[in-house]
């Protein structure tokens, strides 16, 4: 049982209420993404913008793991 506790993955949901999983994407660097994008597109609010990275991370096969972070930008981008 106590092997199980040790092994299992922390997993968390940001503050919009949406599940992110440890291996989607690094947390700091989702934070710093999302960061990039409401500068880079003030007139969407948080939650628009973590949508569009989630519609990016479905059409990569459901990761973002790979991407490099100007790729996930600029298709985040495209979508707003």
């Amino acid at each position: 049982e106590s092997s199980l506790q040790k092994t299992s993955t922390c997993s968390s949901v940001n503050s919009s209420g949406i599940f992110v999983s440890p291996y989607a994407l690094n947390l700091s660097s989702f934070t710093k993404l999302i960061k990039r994008l409401q500068e880079k597109h003030p007139e969407f609010s948080r939650e628009e913008i973590v949508g569009a990275v989630q519609e990016v991370r479905k059409m990569n096969k459901g990761v973002l793991s790979g991407l490099a972070i100007s790729a996930i930008e600029e298709k985040t981008s495209a979508i707003l």
